[in-house]
């Protein structure tokens, strides 16, 4: 069975506070996300990643299989829970709370990778927060890549830089690396300021493109979006 999108990462279920102070349950997780949008426009769709054995991977799991995304492989750890964030409405705007240290998607090794899966897609989807969760997380990332590479599949790669979960150097020297291995490379002006030190988007973008990328998008908050091809 072939796919069109594995995406690899940590999916984290929400708590989003309402004006009447109760919160509204969700799911959040930038790849999880990035599988389930795949599938809404009809493509074959997979994730990788590990859940708790608790009512949040549960959860998880019926919105994988509603939303028609192949999770039939995802093993769920025994005793680590899955990541939960909340988000508060304040004066200064939203406020996120993250309950993630310790997450079952953490603690992924690259022995829990499903191969077979990762070799059956044409494209392997990640991002920074997948690399930043933990350094076993990174290693996974990096070996998935390399399923991916040897049986013929792109990458596509996220910034999606998080200062929170690493510090700056770290997170430049990972997510680069990261991003010289893939096909597709999606960044920001405000990532790239950190990960570049440039802020032009056809510098950023340059700079991704002779690095190894395929093709570049450096999203511009409201001015849109600036994407470059070495064509």
């Amino acid at each position: 069975m072939s796919f069109d999108v594995v995406a690899i990462g940590e999916p984290l279920y929400e708590f989003s506070q309402q004006a009447d102070g109760r919160f509204l349950q969700g799911f959040g997780g930038d790849s999880s996300n990035a599988a389930i949008a795949a599938s809404r426009l009809g493509a074959r769709a997979g994730y990788v990643t590990l859940l708790g054995n608790d009512p949040f991977g549960d959860a998880f799991i019926d919105l994988w299989r509603r939303e028609g995304v192949e999770c039939q492989h995802i093993r769920r750890h025994g005793s680590a829970p899955t990541g939960v964030y909340v988000i508060n409405h304040t004066q200064q705007g939203h406020q996120f709370t993250y309950l993630r240290k310790g997450s079952a998607a953490s603690l992924i090794e690259p022995t829990d990778l499903p191969a077979q899966l990762i070799a059956a897609t044409r494209w392997l989807h990640a991002s920074g927060v997948s690399l930043a969760i933990s350094s076993s997380a990174t290693d996974t990332v990096f070996a998935a890549f390399e399923i991916a590479r040897e049986a013929g599949a792109a990458i596509s790669f996220d910034t999606n830089l998080r200062l929170r979960l690493w510090p700056a150097d770290r997170a430049g020297a990972i997510i680069n690396a990261a991003a010289a291995k893939a096909d597709v490379v999606k960044t920001s002006l405000e990532d790239a300021l950190v990960l570049t030190g440039e802020q032009d988007p056809r510098r950023i973008a340059a700079i991704y493109l002779a690095r190894g990328a395929r093709s570049v998008a450096v999203t511009l908050g409201g001015d849109g979006c600036f994407a470059a091809t070495a064509e």
